[in-house]
C-alpha cells in the first residue's frame, strides 16, 4: 500500500528540518535497516510529482523523463545539478545528529552528481525517501552490503538479460572501512541511483520517442525514484526480484528475452572459472591445432589438464598445442564476459583475461530482438484480459478475449508519409452508417472556392456552415470513405478503425496505404469480436442504409497500435518484417546499437508470408439491457477527420491539440 504524496512531503519535512528531535534514532530491525513505509508492488507504481523537501533543489520548470541514450531530447532534462541555495533569510534545514544520517545528509547537500543520466527530479524523490528514514543508510549494515543490496546488485549487474545495459547502472564498490561513513554514504545514494534508474529505463524511459518520431505517443507509466526504492528496499532478499517486475512480462516480451539469452549464451561465470587476471604475451589469434608457448599458461589459468589424456585411438596431447578442450574452456569464459564464444584465443579475449574491461558489439540479430523488447516498455504493464492489438508493420488486428485470441484479420495501415501513430487508446462505440467529414489538410485548398459558392452540395459532399467555419461531409452510403461501420477510441491523433469501400486492397501483401487510420477487413466480423452477444454481425447489416447509429460498447476495450518488427508466434518461430516506417535505425541509435542513424524506411518490401485468419471458439459478451441503437446525437456539431480514400495522396495528416 503505498504512502500518500501529503504525507510523503510532511514526513519528509519533519526529518529534514528543525522539527527533527535532536538525537532521535529511528526504528529498525537491524543496523543500517531503518523502519519504512510499506513496499510498493510496481505494478501499482504511479507517477507522480516528487516532493519538495526542504534543502533541495526546486526546478522552474517540471521535468520530464530523462534524456535520450545516445538521442538527447532538444530542451529535454538536463542531468541533475546541484541543490540551489537558500536565501540568507532562510533557515537551512539542521544536519541530523546521528553521524550515519548526517553523512547521507551532507552527501545529498553536495553538488556532486549521483549519477549521470540521473535528473533533478529524481534526486529530489531519492532525498524524500532518505528522509522518510531519517537520512539512515539502506544498502549496508557494519559497513557491508545488506541482502537487499546483494540481490539488487546482482539485478544490476544482470540487467543485460532484458536487453538494457548493465554499464548504465554502475554499481559502486563497499568502502574498506565501516568507519568511513562518508564513503558509505556515497555508495549508498550512488546505489539507489542505480536502481531508481534501472526500474524507469525498465518501463520505458530510457529512449526520447519524440526524438524518433512524434506519432509514437504512448502513455509511458514510470515510476518516482521514491517508489521504487520504497519497494525494493523492504524486500530484502527478494529486492531483485521486485526490481526484475518494473520489466515487461507479456509472453511476446519473454520469448523474445529467451531468445536474445538463447542467442548470447549463458552470462553466469561457473564456479571453476578464474578468480584473477592472467596477463598473456602477445601473440597471433589461436585456433584448435596450433601450437603456441602462451597455452601451458592458459590451461592452467583455466583449470584444464597439463595435457589432453591419451585414448586408444591417440597418445596424449602437448602441453602448448590448442586443442579441443582449450577452446571449448575458452568459448565457456567468453560467455562470461559478453564476448562472441568463438573458441578462438584473440585480442579480446587476451584482455579480458587480463581484467580489461571490453566493449561487446551486438549481433544484428540482437539488436533486432532488443529493439522490439524496448517496444513492448511502450505498451501497458497489464495488457488485461480482453484487449485489440494491431501490429502496423504485420498489417494485422488481433482481438484477445479472456486472454486468448478470439479473432485476426487483415488491416491497411498508414503510409509511409502518413504513418499511423503508435499508442494505447480506449474503444468506446461503434457507427453504423457514418458520415465523413473532408480532414483540414485538404479542405484548405478548397475554401476559397467553396466559401463563395452558394450551394448546399459541392461534386457529391454536403457543404455545412457553421458560425463562418465551412466543412464538407460525405453521407453515408456504400461510397463512404469509411464504408458501413467505424470503431472509435477518441484520441489525440484522431484515427480510429474502419471499414473500407476499397475491399481489394485488403489482398495485397503490402498494405501501408491509408492516411493514418486502421482499415478492417470484413468489419462485421470484427464488430463479432468487439461489442455485445446483441449486436450480431446479421443485426447490423440490417441497419445499413436507415441512417447514422451509434451503439455503445458495454465496457470500454484497450486499443493498442503497435509496431514490431520482429516477435515470436504461436507456434514458436522467430519471424521478422519489414520496417516500414524506418523506426528501427534511430532506435538502434538510440539504444547505442549497430546500425543505427537516421530513418530507413523499407522500399518495396517483400512480401511476408501470412498466416491464415483463424478465430476461437469462445463466448460473446453478454449484454446488457441499457445498451440499445439510437440515433447519434449532434451529428454534425463534432465532425470527425477520417481517412480520405476517395482523395488524391495529400499530406500527413494534423494532429488536432497535440502539437
Amino acid at each position: 500500500m503505498g504512502v500518500p504524496r501529503s504525507a510523503t512531503i510532511a514526513l519528509a519535512a519533519l526529518f529534514a528540518g528543525t522539527l527533527l528531535p535532536a538525537r532521535a534514532e529511528p526504528v529498525r530491525g537491524e543496523p543500517g535497516m531503518p523502519l519504512r513505509t510499506a513496499a510498493v508492488e510496481p505494478d501499482a507504481v504511479a507517477p507522480s510529482a516528487a516532493p519538495a523537501v526542504p534543502g533541495a533543489a526546486e526546478s522552474a520548470k517540471p521535468t520530464t523523463p530523462d534524456e535520450a541514450v545516445g538521442v538527447p531530447a532538444e530542451g529535454g532534462p538536463k542531468a541533475e545539478t546541484p541543490p540551489a541555495s537558500a536565501p540568507d533569510s532562510a533557515a537551512a534545514p539542521a544536519s541530523p545528529s546521528d553521524p550515519r544520517a548526517a553523512a547521507i545528509f551532507n552527501r545529498l547537500a553536495d553538488t556532486a552528481p549521483l549519477l549521470g543520466r540521473l535528473t533533478t527530479k529524481d534526486r529530489e524523490a531519492i532525498r524524500a525517501f532518505y528522509a522518510l528514514g531519517a537520512f539512515q543508510p539502506v544498502w549496508f549494515s557494519e559497513g557491508a552490503y545488506n541482502p537487499a543490496a546483494k540481490a539488487a546488485v546482482a539485478r544490476l549487474a544482470a540487467a543485460g538479460e532484458d536487453g538494457l545495459d548493465a554499464r548504465a547502472y554502475p554499481v559502486p564498490k563497499p568502502p574498506g572501512s565501516a568507519d568511513d561513513l562518508a564513503a558509505i554514504a556515497d555508495a549508498d545514494l550512488k546505489l539507489s541511483a542505480a536502481v531508481a534508474l534501472y526500474a524507469r529505463d525498465a518501463r520505458g524511459g530510457r529512449v526520447n520517442l519524440a526524438s524518433i518520431s512524434r506519432l509514437i505517443t504512448p502513455s509511458l507509466d514510470l515510476p518516482t525514484a521514491d517508489s521504487v526504492l520504497t519497494a525494493v528496499v523492504a524486500a530484502g532478499p527478494e529486492a531483485g526480484s521486485v526490481l526484475q517486475r518494473y520489466n515487461p512480462r507479456q509472453p511476446g516480451y519473454l520469448a523474445l528475452k529467451a531468445r536474445l539469452g538463447a542467442l548470447r549464451g549463458p552470462a553466469e561465470p561457473s564456479a571453476s572459472g578464474p578468480s584473477k587476471p592472467l596477463k598473456l604475451a602477445p601473440g597471433p589469434m589461436l585456433k584448435v591445432g596450433m601450437r603456441d608457448p602462451r597455452v601451458p599458461a592458459l590451461r592452467q589459468h583455466l583449470d584444464i589438464e597439463a595435457r589432453a589424456p591419451g585414448t586408444l585411438d591417440h597418445g596424449p596431447g602437448e602441453p602448448d598445442l590448442y586443442d579441443a578442450h582449450v577452446a571449448k574452456a575458452v568459448s565457456a569464459f567468453q560467455r562470461t564476459r559478453g564476448l562472441p564464444a568463438t573458441g578462438n584465443l584473440n585480442a579480446q579475449t587476451v584482455m579480458a583475461l587480463a581484467g580489461v574491461e571490453t566493449t561487446r558489439h551486438a549481433s544484428a540479430d540482437e539488436a533486432a530482438l532488443v529493439v522490439n523488447m524496448e517496444r513492448w516498455r511502450w505498451l501497458p504493464a497489464d495488457l488485461g484480459p480482453d484487449y485489440v492489438l494491431v501490429n502496423v508493420p504485420e498489417y494485422r488486428l488481433r482481438v484477445v478475449r479472456e486472454g486468448r485470441v478470439r479473432d485476426e484479420t487483415r488491416v491497411i495501415v498508414g503510409k509511409t508519409e502518413s504513418p499511423t501513430p503508435l499508442f494505447s487508446g480506449m474503444m468506446e462505440y461503434a457507427v453504423v452508417n457514418p458520415s465523413w467529414y473532408v480532414p483540414p489538410s485538404i479542405l484548405k485548398t478548397m475554401l476559397p472556392k467553396i466559401a463563395a459558392y452558394g450551394g448546399k452540395t459541392w461534386g457529391g459532399y454536403e457543404v455545412v456552415r457553421r458560425g463562418g467555419h465551412v466543412s464538407l461531409r460525405q453521407p453515408p452510403g456504400e461510397k463512404n470513405a469509411l464504408g458501413f461501420v467505424k470503431f472509435m477510441f477518441p484520441n489525440n491523433h484522431a484515427v480510429y478503425l474502419h471499414d473500407t469501400p476499397n475491399r481489394s486492397l485488403f489482398g495485397r501483401n503490402d498494405r501501408a496505404l491509408s492516411h493514418g487510420c486502421v482499415r478492417v477487413d470484413d468489419p462485421f466480423r470484427f464488430a463479432d469480436a468487439v461489442l455485445s452477444e446483441a449486436w450480431t454481425s446479421e443485426r447490423l447489416k440490417k441497419l445499413i442504409g436507415k441512417g447514422e447509429r451509434t451503439i455503445r460498447l458495454d465496457e470500454k476495450l484497450p486499443v493498442h497500435l503497435a509496431y514490431f518488427t520482429a516477435y515470436v508466434d504461436d507456434s514458436g518461430s522467430y519471424r521478422t518484417l519489414p520496417d516500414i516506417y524506418g523506426y528501427d535505425a534511430p532506435m538502434r541509435a538510440a539504444l547505442g546499437l549497430p546500425g543505427g542513424g537516421g530513418p530507413a524506411i523499407a522500399r518495396a518490401p517483400k512480401a511476408p508470408s501470412e498466416p491464415p485468419r483463424r478465430t476461437a471458439e469462445m463466448p460473446r459478451p453478454k449484454p446488457k439491457v441499457r445498451h440499445v441503437a439510437r440515433p447519434t446525437a449532434r451529428a454534425e456539431a463534432a465532425p470527425i477527420y477520417a481517412d480520405p480514400d476517395p482523395w488524391a495522396p495529400r499530406q500527413a495528416p494534423v494532429s488536432r491539440g497535440w502539437w
